[in-house]
Parts: C-alpha cells; sequence; structure tokens
C-alpha cells in the first residue's frame, strides 16, 4: 500500500476551495487538477502542511458534515485566533469547542496544543477545569484554558 489519503466530496466549488486552502497554510500546495474534456474540474490532488488530500466535484448529493474534520494543532493564542478569522471569513461558520465549517462547508478543529497538553497531563481536577471551560467557548481561548487549569 502506498498511502491513505483523505478524500472530499464537493459540490462544484473544488478548484476554488483547493487553491483556498493552498494559500492557507503551511506548505500548502496544488499538484493537479483533472478536467473533464468540456474543461469542468473533475478532481484535484492537493497538500495541506505536509497532509496529502483529493477532491473530486461530484454534485450535491453528498454535503460535508461534521462527520469528518481536519484537526489542526495550532501553537498559542496568536495561531488559532489566525485561523479561526481565515476559515471563517466569508461565509465561514463558528461551532463549539474549537469547531468550525468554511465557506466549502469543510470543518476543522483549530485546537492549541496548550490545550492537550492540559489535558494529557493534568491532574484528574485540573482536566476537568480545563474541559469545563473548554465546553463554554467556540474559538478556544489558551489564558481561559490557562486559569482554568492553574485553578
Amino acid at each position: 500500500m502506498r498511502a491513505i489519503t483523505p478524500f472530499l466530496w464537493f459540490d462544484d466549488d473544488l478548484e476554488q476551495a483547493v487553491e483556498f486552502y493552498a494559500s492557507v497554510f503551511p506548505q500548502g500546495k496544488v499538484h493537479g487538477i483533472n478536467r473533464t474534456p468540456d474543461g469542468r474540474v473533475l478532481t484535484a490532488d492537493f497538500e495541506l502542511a505536509g497532509q496529502q488530500v483529493k477532491g473530486l466535484n461530484g454534485g450535491p448529493q453528498f454535503p460535508h458534515t461534521e462527520a469528518f474534520s481536519f484537526f489542526v494543532e495550532c501553537e498559542g493564542q496568536d495561531e488559532v485566533d489566525h485561523y479561526w478569522q481565515v476559515l471563517t471569513a466569508d461565509g465561514g461558520e463558528e461551532s463549539q469547542c474549537g469547531w468550525l465549517k468554511d465557506r466549502f462547508g469543510v470543518s476543522w478543529q483549530i485546537v492549541p496544543v496548550e490545550f492537550m497538553d492540559m489535558v494529557s497531563s493534568g491532574t484528574p481536577d485540573q482536566v476537568q477545569r480545563v474541559m469545563a471551560a473548554m465546553m463554554t467557548m467556540q474559538k478556544f481561548d489558551v489564558a481561559a484554558l490557562q486559569a482554568a487549569y492553574d485553578g
């Protein structure tokens, strides 16, 4: 086996999505766009921060849902703020607990590594406080999570 690669189904805006994602993430690249004989985009191969992804313009039968999301580990509040702002712009939607949908309907989790460190290394009381704080948030607030962790 060569690889396991996420494959996303789009209605008809794959090319716009691929170009947008490649501009947002480090090492974002469009490796190829395959077109039908009449010039419409059919599939695309792209890369986001080293992760290979494939996409298809397959029509409206299968819309995106939160059952699939990209998990973005961020270094600190500034990076959380950046990705949150860029991905919710132009029609994206904020959700709860670090989740959002971009303007193409793809779900993303924008998560600071500090949160992951707190819940993996804290005492049971610290983890409980951090999780309770997180449940009140849309976009993660690192300072508020740290305050909950510290008690």
